[in-house]
């Protein structure tokens, strides 16, 4: 389902793409979240919204080389282009605070698409580019390293300048991300990730993260 604004005559937008079948009272839950969505963007004009920052990830991000920072960034856009059209508004939720961004990309080419054919792989690649642009964002941290197998993460991330000599000042990043589901699967995916970076082989503190592309939501936890 597409989604999609125009410039509304009060300053901020109004959603003219399909679903808004909201307006005239259907009740489903995905109508529902199109609404709350569509509420979100009159409130915060996307003019107004911190940019996701998916653009020159590697230029950022230490532990992200080019070629692999590209390649998540363009499964993201694979993903988003499933179910929304560019630009649009995304909610990331950590355990204190729900800040508003706005996401924007180029559509994906038939090559593009083609390559990235396997759902599956290409929504978990897509959510390595979102939940690592929306922990920069939100928490102020970075990827420095890509994390190994059985510490319950799939990144290890740090503030700026820190993380690249050692793990002293990092935490560690899971990540998972889900192509369809309200926000209530969102939150089941969330806590299977905390669970598995809590049973991880590590003694460093960690971050899960983890986007619903569909109802364009990122939800951030810190494991206790």
């Amino acid at each position: 389902m597409g989604r999609a604004y125009d410039q509304g005559g009060t300053g901020g937008y109004r959603y003219t793409g399909e679903g808004a079948a909201v307006a005239c009272g259907t009740q489903s839950k995905q109508n529902t979240a199109l609404m709350l969505r569509y509420i979100i963007v009159r409130l915060h004009p996307m003019q107004e919204l911190p940019l996701l920052p998916l653009a020159q990830m590697a230029d950022r991000h230490y532990g992200l080389i080019e070629p692999i920072a590209d390649g998540y960034v363009a499964a993201a856009r694979v993903c988003l282009d499933r179910h929304h059209q560019s630009p649009i508004p995304i909610g990331i939720q950590n355990s204190t605070a729900e800040i508003h961004a706005k996401v924007q990309w180029e559509r994906a080419d038939d090559r593009t698409r083609g390559a990235l054919n396997n759902d599956i792989d290409t929504t978990e690649a897509g959510a390595y580019a979102c939940i690592i642009a929306a922990v920069e964002l939100s928490e102020g941290l970075f990827a420095v390293r890509r994390a190994e197998t059985s510490t319950g993460a799939d990144y290890y991330v740090a503030p700026v300048g820190k993380g690249l000599d050692d793990l002293e000042d990092c935490l560690r990043l899971e990540v998972s991300g889900t192509d369809r589901g309200n926000k209530t699967a969102v939150q089941r995916l969330l806590q299977r990730k905390v669970q598995q970076a809590r049973e991880g082989n590590s003694n460093l503190p960690a971050l899960a993260g983890v986007i619903g592309f569909e109802v364009l939501t990122i939800l951030i936890e810190h494991v206790k």
